[in-house]
Order: structure tokens, then sequence, then C-alpha cells
């Protein structure tokens, strides 16, 4: 199967001298088409780096960043812009409080000429049918409505877009448990119907465990470990990848076996 996306020894050094930091080194990894590859790691490993290299917020000091089969330019075209959409962390930010529910998920429609002019306010009203929200939500403002429903329109905004690839930063980190697990469904189900493919990033690793394929391991710049979800969580090779799954809380006696038996093997 050909990737999606590829990257071939992308790095991001910031400052130059003494004063340099080598945010990335040389990752290289294949993303393919409808799959769910989750990035993983703690804060200041290079993840959301390395998602703002794919989404071309700022371009890579070295590498070649490869969609579709084409190398990305620096400058981003509106076609990749549309391609390549973002759901971020925390969707009371990025949803402009001044603007309705329906003129946020309208914008991207407006802004890459989507559709019919006319016809636009009835794929708003497709795209947030998508998240299992009523078409009344449209004149609301986020304000208005909760964490989990402000996460929903943050997902149909994206999906407006009708990406090939959806970039996750930490999609559920500010959602508590009940309301993150519905969106984390949400998010497995709109894969399987539209034929999405995620980049999800994350520091929790039990996140990941029901909705990635595989696992790309980042530390202090560096891809560490990179398997299938379930080669990570049975077999891990590298002692930091045993100590972030040993610090997962776990209610089940043989995943707490596991993670005892993962802690001393990476002490």
């Amino acid at each position: 199967m050909t990737p999606i996306l590829s990257l071939n020894n992308v790095s991001k050094t910031f400052g130059n001298g003494d004063q340099a930091v080598h945010a990335v080194r040389n990752v290289s990894l294949d993303v393919h088409p409808g799959e769910c590859l989750a990035i993983v790691g703690e804060s200041g490993s290079g993840k959301t780096t390395l998602a703002n290299m794919i989404l071309g917020v700022f371009g890579q000091s070295n590498g070649e960043i490869i969609f579709d089969g084409k190398s990305l330019p620096a400058k981003r075209k509106p076609e990749h812009r549309r391609a390549i959409q973002l759901v971020q962390q925390n969707p009371l930010s990025s949803l402009n409080p001044k603007r309705s529910v329906g003129a946020s998920v309208r914008l991207g429609l407006d802004v890459y000429k989507i559709g019919e002019k006319n016809n636009r306010w009835a794929l708003v009203d497709n795209a947030l049918a998508a998240v299992s929200l009523p078409r009344e939500y449209r004149k609301r403002p986020p304000a208005a409505l909760s964490g989990g429903q402000r996460q929903r329109v943050a997902i149909a905004r994206a999906l407006a877009c009708q990406p090939r690839l959806v970039v996750l930063d930490e999609p559920t980190s500010a959602l508590d448990v009940l309301v993150q697990a519905r969106v984390l469904r949400l998010l497995n189900d709109l894969r399987r119907d539209k034929g999405l493919t995620y980049i999800f990033i994350t520091h929790d690793l039990s996140v990941v465990r029901n909705v990635a394929d595989r696992v790309a391991v980042f530390c202090a710049g560096e891809l560490v470990e990179f398997a299938s979800t379930r080669e990570i969580f049975e077999t891990p090779q590298q002692d930091y990848t045993k100590q972030l799954i040993g610090a997962i809380p776990v209610v089940a006696e043989e995943e707490l076996n596991l993670r005892n038996t993962l802690a001393k093997e990476a002490e």
C-alpha cells in the first residue's frame, strides 16, 4: 500500500549555535491510508513540533515530507491546507467566540470554495449531523455548548473541508473521562465510515489503545520505537516505552501485573 504521508529524515532546529534547540531529529515514518497512527511522548518530546511541520505551520530544517506521492513545499498551497486538517486540544480556544457554531464550520467551505455558495449551509448541517449535533446548534455560540459538544464542532469543522488526513492534537485531554470515551468512539466511527486517515498526537498511551493501529514513541525529539499498537503494549522494546506504559492507570489484574513487570524491566 502506498503511504498517504511519508517523512524522510525530517529534522527541526530552532535557533543557532549554542542556542540551538534540536526539537526533532532525523525522523522517518509512513502513514498509510485509512489508518490511525498515534504519536506519543512526554511534553517536549517533539511530537507537536512534528505535527506542525506536517501541517505546514513551519518548515522542516532538513528532510522531506511527501503527501500523496508529492513533496510538500515549505509554503503550503490551499489544496494542501484543505487536505490536511487539524483538530486542536482545547475546543473552546480553537473556536472563535464571536462566531456561531455554523459560521465556524462554514468558514473552511468559503475559504476553499467547497460546493455551491447557496448550498453551503446544507453542507454545514451535514457536517454537524456527522458528529451527532442537530441542525439548530449552528446558531449557538461556542460558550453555550459543553466541552464535548465543542470538540464535536471542531471535528465537524475539519470534516467539512473533506480532508484526506486529520491531525488530532491531544483532542480529548481537555475532556472528562466519560466525554473522552464518547469522542473517541465518534472518531473511530468517522474513520470507518468516511475512510479518514488520522495522526493522533498524545502524551497518554492509554488513550490510543483502542483507536490507533500503530504507535510512534518519541523521546527528546527522536523516534525511539515504532510498531503496531499490540506490539507496543505487549512487547515494548525500549525502556522509555515501558515507563510510559507503566504510568498508565489500570483496573484489571492482568494489566497491573504487566505494568509492574515492565516497570521492573525499565529500572
